[in-house]
């Protein structure tokens, strides 16, 4: 495990930080002039003593004056300090702000290939968790560093312009100091990042359980799963422990400092005041300045140690925003409005894992209008083709045309404003029923959307609910069973009235009886548009103009239905069973 943060992430937060640099040279401004007018004010109280020379000899007006002078300076060393956090703050919530929008945005143009290998919920963690973290601690441990810095240096000139004994003896004990904030930070990083990760993982592990909670009881698997939640869980604490610890070891180490140096201190200013070199009025301010000497050291060591575990959350937000994004559309793409449905697929070639073969030799011509299925055993590559018709991956090799220009050539969101598609899985967002369908086509009217609602039989389910269209239907569809979400899917492909279809298992979630009035609706919508069908069930493929068998990722089998059974192949057998 890394002891550092990986290399340029220091550079990629000042990148963050360098658009707010009016902000953080305000607050950089107002920390200093906090630092510095706390600095002055021991100064004064140690000279308001030295006139108090004795009985009847007590100095009034000038007491009165500087009494007046450091009360005026504790308000501006206390506006100082305000101003400061509140520049701090307000960085702080804009800087959360812009680096979450930064990731959300890049999330939308990372290939699928990264999210198919990355926990959902360790992702979730780097947005949500690891954003926080760095944005708080970053920020607030560098402004109280760098006014650290400034109690430290100014401490020491004026203790060396009061005493240069004192000085120097609080000087030699420095390194004491630096050595404890030196190994306190350096053994941190690597706490806070595992601390870090194992948090991702048991984010990753609750959402996958909340959202499959209904086939965990469906299995009682659910010791099975508390069992991993409380071993995860475990690890975290065991990770947490070791991170809080060694952050928690900073203050007593610098307390123990802060006392050699302050007894030193007071030692050495004693003997300088019975040796006449240092008034007792003086010698206030220097124990003051030496006990406000030590304090930096004691917050640095906090704020390392927090800085540490900004950087470890910082590191891993930056990897994400890092990532390589899905290819770009070529520069002289086209965009097509409204598609004629010619694919041409020429011996293609493609895998996920670059060092296996899986989809090779593949060709397929499909005109027009024409209707294929692609059939064949679990894991032969049939939802793969259809990935690579919707460029969420692209071809090893060959080449994918619409009617004739190569997909490659196509500016993306065109290519699937062309597409409707229905998936064997739903995705309805937390919306009404209206605004869920409207995403097939924004520009739909009310009539048109009940009227591809009543083609899919849905509008009878539809009319049942509470507020019927305007019913909100909760996360994924929430109220509704499996099938009315899929019909629903369905529907919303059928608005947006593409040339090109792509059902995905689209009738797998509906009753037998539904699926004969859907399937007929499908044969009015699919009428002169190009049309792919993945399916399982081989009586939905019956009608199919072209019917492809794939086995391995090749296709071993194609032709009519018809023609297949009296091939008494691969398909027959599929049929058969």
């Amino acid at each position: 495990m890394a002891d550092k943060a990986p290399k340029g992430t220091v550079k990629d937060i000042l990148r963050f930080l360098s658009a707010y640099k009016i902000r953080l040279a305000a607050s950089v401004f107002c920390s200093a002039v906090n630092a510095g007018l706390s600095l002055y004010i021991p100064l004064l109280f140690g000279q308001s003593i030295d006139l108090i020379l004795g009985p009847g000899r007590v100095d009034f007006s000038s007491i009165k004056q500087k009494l007046i002078l450091s009360a005026a300076l504790i308000i501006l060393s206390a506006a100082g300090a305000y101003v400061a956090a509140y520049e701090n703050n307000k960085i702080i919530s804009t800087l959360t702000r812009d680096i979450r929008n930064s990731a959300f945005k890049k999330l939308q143009v990372l290939p699928l290939s990264y999210l198919d290998n990355h926990p959902s919920g360790d992702t979730i963690s780097r947005i949500i968790n690891d954003v926080d973290r760095f944005s708080d601690g970053m920020l607030l441990g560098f402004t109280q560093f760098f006014s650290g810095i400034i109690t430290i240096i100014g401490t020491l000139i004026l203790l060396f312009i009061i005493n240069w004994r004192v000085a120097l003896t609080v000087l030699l004990l420095t390194p004491v100091s630096l050595i404890a904030a030196r190994f306190i930070a350096g053994s941190s990083y690597k706490y806070f990042k595992n601390q870090a990760e194992i948090n991702g993982k048991l984010t990753a592990l609750t959402e996958e359980d909340i959202g499959s909670l209904k086939t965990l009881k469906a299995f009682s698997q659910e010791k099975r799963e508390q069992e991993k939640f409380k071993k995860i869980n475990l690890l975290l604490k065991g990770a947490s422990l070791k991170a809080i610890f060694i952050s928690s070891v900073t203050n007593p180490a610098t307390r123990f400092v802060n006392a050699l140096v302050y007894a030193a201190a007071a030692l050495t200013g004693a003997f300088s005041v019975l040796g006449g070199t240092l008034s007792v009025g003086l010698l206030t301010s220097v124990l003051g300045y030496a006990n406000q000497y030590t304090k930096p050291f004691n917050e640095i060591s906090s704020v390392l140690a927090e800085l540490q575990n900004s950087l470890s959350c910082a590191a891993r937000v930056i990897e994400l925003l890092n990532e390589k994004e899905e290819k770009p559309d070529a520069q002289n793409a086209v965009t097509i409005k409204k598609a004629d449905g010619n694919i041409e697929i020429e011996n293609i070639a493609f895998s996920y894992d670059k060092t296996k073969d899986f989809i090779k030799n593949f060709s397929l011509s499909v005109k027009k209008g024409q209707k294929v299925a692609i059939v064949g055993t679990t894991g032969c590559g049939k939802t793969t083709i259809i990935n690579l018709l919707m460029r969420f991956y692209d071809v090893d090799s060959g080449r994918i045309t619409l009617d004739g220009v190569d997909i490659t050539d196509i500016k993306k969101s065109s290519l699937r404003e062309n597409i409707g598609m229905v998936l064997q899985d739903t995705w309805l967002k937390n919306a009404s029923v209206k605004e869920n369908l409207l995403e097939g086509n924004k520009n739909a009217t009310y009539e048109q959307m009940v009227s591809a609602a009543k083609r899919t039989h849905a509008h009878s389910f539809i009319n049942r609910l509470a507020q019927k269209y305007d019913t909100v239907l909760g996360e994924d569809g929430g109220q509704i069973s499996q099938g009315q979400k899929q019909l629903l899917c369905i529907t919303r492909a059928m608005l947006s009235d593409p040339n090109i279809l792509i059902l995905d298992e689209a009738t797998s979630s509906i009753d037998l009886a539904t699926e004969i009035k859907v399937q007929r609706a499908f044969d009015e919508l699919t009428k002169g548009r190009t049309c792919f069908i993945v399916a399982h069930r081989l009586s939905t493929v019956m009608n199919c103009d072209i019917i492809a068998v794939m086995d391995n990722g090749r296709i071993i089998e194609s032709g009519t239905h018809k023609e297949l059974l009296e091939k008494n192949g691969v398909y027959t057998k599929l049929w058969k069973s």
